[in-house]
């Protein structure tokens, strides 16, 4: 399908069609036109995603993110090949810190996941971070709903571990998982982090051979640190937990479900979705408005301008960003009153 046929309503039911059917390329060529950033392929992409909604949001949508070389990729693909044996249809949607020079994925998932990848009902789909805070692609929350609308029912988010910035993750996942390494740091500055405030699962990786009895330690360390900040009202699950052994994954998992199956009995779980809804909304109303404030030569030559004049001494950052604001507002006004359509 050429760029010129995406426009066309009948091309995009019958792509459409085609990843509601199964179809791995449809879904992975669908994936890519989303997280494209040419202007002209942002109009089929959406196009494209209202025809695919209706039938997403029956996934559980599981978010893993941790330190790296603590094993997360291990994780999944042991993870994935339990839940594919269980007849399970399994979206890894793993976000790879991006190269400086083609923007693309550095790592790639699909050579560390290379079993799980080849699995048919698993589907494995490197993306790059790019300049996007949170620990996740710009498109992610898109691609989980296309991934769901081909019928996976378990979308895995593997974020590339950057710390204290990974919450934007759990704003768009059931359960926000955090895979830690005994003998990692000091473990009361662990919960302090604020992406441990956010997690609902806390996994103590490599929990075998000669480090089994210090990942049981670390794991009443981490309950007894959370009792002392009250944490442990939360229900946030801490377990010890060996990422090369298929019974400890599949007892992490069971431990999951449990939680989930809890959330859905009390209204959490709805709850958070909806709360995540209307964050996905005010991002992308703010995501845009940055990207038309980016592409107006008026707006960006004039920002320039006031960054040079404020390195200069000529004036404050604080004077420089009003009038920035100022000007802007004026634009939208105006473009407003000739047109009808806001900046």
């Amino acid at each position: 399908m050429s760029r010129s046929d995406v426009y066309d309503a009948g091309n995009l039911d019958s792509w459409a069609d085609s990843i509601r059917s199964g179809s791995r390329r449809d879904l992975a060529r669908a994936i890519t036109l989303v997280e494209s950033s040419r202007i002209e392929d942002l109009e089929p992409a959406q196009e494209l995603l209202e025809r695919l909604i209706p039938d997403s949001g029956g996934a559980v949508r599981i978010g893993i993110s941790g330190m790296p070389g603590a094993g997360k990729s291990t994780f999944i693909e042991i993870l994935g090949q339990v839940l594919v044996d269980a007849g399970h249809k399994v979206a890894v949607l793993a976000v790879d810190p991006s190269s400086p020079v083609s923007g693309g994925s550095i790592l790639g998932d699909k050579t560390r996941m290379a079993t799980l990848s080849r699995m048919d009902a698993a589907f494995v789909r490197p993306s790059p971070a790019g300049r996007t805070p949170g620990g996740v692609a710009r498109k992610t929350r898109e691609t989980m709903l296309i991934a769901e609308s081909a019928g996976y029912d378990v979308v895995l988010v593997e974020t590339v571990g950057v710390g204290q910035a990974e919450w934007r993750v759990s704003s768009m996942v059931d359960l926000f998982a955090v895979m830690l390494l005994p003998d990692a740091g000091d473990v009361l500055q662990g919960i302090k982090r604020g992406i441990m405030e956010l997690s609902d699962v806390i996994l103590v990786n490599k929990a075998d051979g000669p480090r089994r009895e210090s990942a049981a330690q670390a794991v009443q360390q981490y309950r007894s640190a959370l009792e002392i900040t009250g944490g442990e009202q939360s229900g946030i699950i801490i377990r010890a937990c060996s990422a090369h052994e298929r019974s400890s994954v599949t007892a992490c998992w069971q431990d999951m479900t449990e939680s989930l199956d809890a959330r859905r009995k009390d209204s959490r779980f709805e709850q958070r979705r909806r709360s995540q809804l209307r964050q996905w909304i005010r991002s992308v109303a703010e995501d845009s408005l940055l990207q038309l404030l980016q592409e107006d030569r008026k707006l960006s030559a004039l920002l320039d301008g006031l960054e040079k004049e404020a390195s200069e001494g000529k004036t404050t950052p604080l004077r420089a960003g009003l009038v920035y604001r100022n000007r802007v507002m004026t634009e939208i006004a105006g473009r407003d009153a000739a047109s009808g359509v806001p900046l």
